[in-house]
This record gives C-alpha cells, structure tokens and sequence, in this order.
C-alpha cells in the first residue's frame, strides 16, 4: 500500500515538474525540490520521541557513504529526467521512466539468476510500446524522449541501491541525507550553468511544494521505509503505476492528449512491464 501511494505520488509529480519548468531551469528546479525534500523530514526527525537516539546516528560514515551512493543514482536520474521533460508531455514521460521496472531484474544476471520466458517477452512489448510513444518525427520531442530514456537506467540503479542498503539504515536518515546530497549536486550546477531568478521561483512555488514535500519527501521516504520489506523487483511491480498516473495528471491537469497510437503504445509499455515482472512461483 505504501508502495502504491508512492507510484500515485510519482505519477502526479510529472505534472508538477512539467509546470515547473516555466519558472526555473532544471538542475535549479531539482535541487530546491531535493532540498525542500530533506527539508520536510526534518520536523519528524526533531519531535519523535526516539530524536535523541535518532540524533546519535545522524553522522554515521556507513550511513553517510551509503546516502551518498542512492544520491548519486538518485541525482542523476533526475537530472536527465528533468532536463527531457522539458521537450515531451508528462504523460509520455512518465510511461517512457517505467522502462526502468524491465531494467531492475537485469541485474539478477550478475549473480546468475536468468530471467524466464515471462521477462523477455514482456521486454519486447515494453520496447514495441516504446516505439508507438516516441515515433514523432520532430527532433527536440525525440531528445526529450531519449534524456527520459536514459533517466530509467540511473532510477534502475536507485532501487537496486536502496534494495540493498534501506534495511540496514533508519529510514527516514537516509532519505534525509540522499535528498541533502543530491539537492546540493543538482542546485550548485544549477547556479553555474541556468540564470537564476528568484521572483520567478517564488511564482512557482506549487509545483515546486509539490515535487519537493510530497514527491521527494513523502514519496521517496515511503520508498526507503517500504522497501525494507518488499523485494526490489516486486517494487517494480507497484512502481510502474506510476506511469497511469501521469498520463492521467497530465490529461485532467495541463489537458494533454494522446492520438490513438500513442495511447496504444502506453497500453503495450504497461502490459509489458507487469508480464516482464511476472514470477508464477511467486504468485502460486
């Protein structure tokens, strides 16, 4: 369930990064949001009634080192994310980011786990869809779907790091310290390489509340705390109703419309992504 908040959350947060865009650049926009993120934990931490054991862990190297490692997948994926989001809808963006839920298995091949019949043919669905999303022929939508394309291969890794590492960490730490690390990344080249106006910011401050206390703050942390007890390919699963949630923001929200192609494509890369995580062992 937490997971599912989370994907609603994700999903409605295209919209609120698609909006963002006309009142920031998006290295700017996401370092704000990532630190309004890290920002918004920190009540939490401050009047729980276990701060004082909390506050004792803050600083922990593994702890520190381990943040930084989900910052880095984290900041990245963002960032081409953000910047592709800029040329394409919400909608096409946020289905086009699920590919990265096919991505997440590819890595039980390091440690000999050979994905089945159900994963390679959801695969090639996904990628039939893909093709349907992203067949316009003008150039700068093609850009933004290839920046968005890449952004899934970097939130692959994000889950695969937080698969491993949430359950060694408090979650709410953690998710603190990967927002710090990844707000001061994106925001310090944000500075030097995007004008900075602050009266625009301020007018824009909605979707930026949007995308940092709930999108960064509430989803990502309802990630890390989830994903103490879900697997990180059935994270995937829940995750990739993220994309419904886009298309469905974008439509209700900034009135974006589909053709019939684009929408049937939409159809494939879902279908693809829930056969492609299939498990039958799993679900007898």
């Amino acid at each position: 369930m937490l997971l599912l908040l989370t994907a609603a959350i994700w999903g409605l947060a295209f919209v609120a990064q698609r909006k963002g865009m006309e009142y920031a650049g998006p290295l700017t926009f996401n370092g704000l949001r990532f630190l309004l993120g890290a920002l918004a934990l920190t009540p939490y931490v401050i009047l729980s009634e276990k701060s004082k054991n909390l506050s004792e862990k803050w600083l922990q190297p593994n702890l520190l080192f381990h943040a930084a490692l989900a910052s880095v997948a984290l900041f990245m994926g963002s960032s081409f994310q953000q910047i592709g989001i800029v040329y394409t809808t919400a909608g096409k963006a946020g289905f086009i980011t699920s590919f990265y839920i096919i991505l997440v298995p590819l890595y039980g091949l390091l440690k000999g786990n050979r994905p089945g019949i159900t994963y390679w043919t959801g695969t090639a669905i996904v990628l039939a869809g893909l093709f349907f999303i992203t067949r316009e022929s003008d150039f700068s939508l093609r850009m933004g779907d290839m920046l968005v394309l890449i952004s899934a291969v970097f939130w692959a890794m994000h889950i695969i790091v937080l698969g491993k590492i949430s359950g060694l960490h408090n979650a709410i730490l953690l998710a603190f310290w990967q927002f710090t690390f990844a707000g001061f990344m994106s925001l310090t080249l944000g500075l030097i390489l995007e004008p900075f106006d602050l009266t625009m910011i301020i007018e824009g401050w909605w979707p930026l509340i949007y995308a940092g206390v709930f999108s960064a703050g509430i989803g990502f942390t309802l990630q890390v705390a989830a994903q103490k007890h879900v697997k990180p390919e059935h994270t995937g699963l829940i995750l990739s109703l993220e994309a419904a949630f886009a298309v469905l923001g974008g439509y209700l929200i900034l009135n974006e419309r589909m053709d019939e192609v684009a929408l049937a494509g939409c159809s494939l890369m879902l279908a693809g992504v829930l056969l492609a995580q299939y498990n039958k062992k799993a679900a007898d």
